[in-house]
């Protein structure tokens, strides 16, 4: 009688806009190496797809070869689980839709998954994480962008060609700023890294009042966190702007959703009290009223630099096995 190999490790991808981080993940979520590079160096897909997989297969050769790997989860931003493609993404230096799934499984000999940051935060938020346990929930990601995903009754709902979750381009303020998407006066505009940093600029040409924002070359959301806890008026202020917009988007999700907890992860919650405290309060004024004081609003406990290479890593483990080799 033969026995069938058990493969029991899987390839994790986070193609970020600046660093792609990827790593080999055993079965219970331990990061058995990791490693990483700059994607921006890499202004063709083509050049780019090469290396990342050369540096793949020296990271499984290195660690327990063909025989134990099983698969390949693939995070990035724009990705469609559905079709394996990235497509039209906003904040990558590639245009147009890439094949990225269909690419890398010619070049590794192994089946991969591709999911956009969301739907793989979700997974490993659910797998490892702040949701462990629940079965309806939703995943915020604020950091240059601002998404979603949500499961309902156990399972990531994805709609019907895949988008489904895109809330960072649901409309907040009408004949608002322009959005990265092409839309005007979506969430993301408000809420994620460039809508914070444009938040300040707007407060400080408003006032005279000082602040130390104004002495900042290089603002960013977490410069400006920095400055709250000095007691920066302006600073503080752009926080709980930023939070009172949030609030109400996520207030209208949940009033649609209802689900038992809004978990946020990425950078900018690392603002703490500054930003959670507004969001906290106009949730709660503006949710439907036989869900207020029912959902937990929540961050994420899992580390930043572990977060999408875990979720990628689960999104490994659905795809059906494939392999040239083994």
């Amino acid at each position: 009688m033969e026995f069938a190999n058990v493969k029991n490790r899987v390839v994790g991808i986070d193609i970020g806009v600046a660093v792609t981080n990827y790593a080999v993940v055993d079965l219970r979520g331990e990061i058995i190496a990791h490693d990483s590079f700059s994607t921006l160096d890499y202004p063709s897909v083509d050049n780019y797809l090469a290396v990342l997989c050369e540096r793949v297969l020296k990271l499984v050769e290195a660690n327990g070869g063909y025989e134990a790997m099983r698969s390949v989860g693939v995070c990035c931003p724009s990705s469609n689980f559905l079709t394996g493609c990235i497509e039209n993404a906003p904040n990558l230096q590639w245009k147009g839709i890439i094949p990225l799934a269909a690419l890398m499984r010619d070049r590794l000999g192994l089946a991969v998954a591709l999911g956009n940051n969301p739907q793989c935060v979700a997974l490993g938020e659910q797998a490892f994480g702040s949701a462990h346990g629940m079965k309806d929930f939703v995943v915020i990601t604020l950091g240059y962008g601002l998404g979603s995903c949500l499961f309902s009754n156990g399972r990531m709902h994805l709609g019907t060609k895949g988008f489904a979750g895109e809330v960072g381009h649901t409309c907040v303020q009408p004949n608002g700023r322009q959005c990265a998407c092409g839309n005007i006066g979506c969430l993301e505009a408000y809420c994620g890294h460039k809508g914070i940093i444009r938040t300040a600029e707007e407060l400080m040409a408003e006032s005279q009042e000082p602040s130390l924002m104004r002495q900042v070359e290089n603002l960013t959301p977490k410069v400006i966190a920095g400055l709250c806890d000095q007691g920066d008026a302006l600073a503080i202020e752009t926080f709980r702007r930023t939070g009172e917009i949030l609030g109400r988007g996520l207030a209208n999700y949940a009033s649609i959703t209802n689900p038992e907890a809004i978990i946020l992860t990425g950078g900018i919650p690392h603002a703490g009290k500054w930003l959670l405290e507004p969001t906290e309060q106009a949730f709660e004024k503006h949710v439907f009223h036989n869900i207020k004081g029912q959902t937990k609003i929540l961050v994420t406990n899992l580390k930043d630099s572990e977060r999408e290479v875990l979720g990628a890593s689960v999104l490994a483990w659905m795809v059906k096995e494939y392999s040239l080799f083994i």
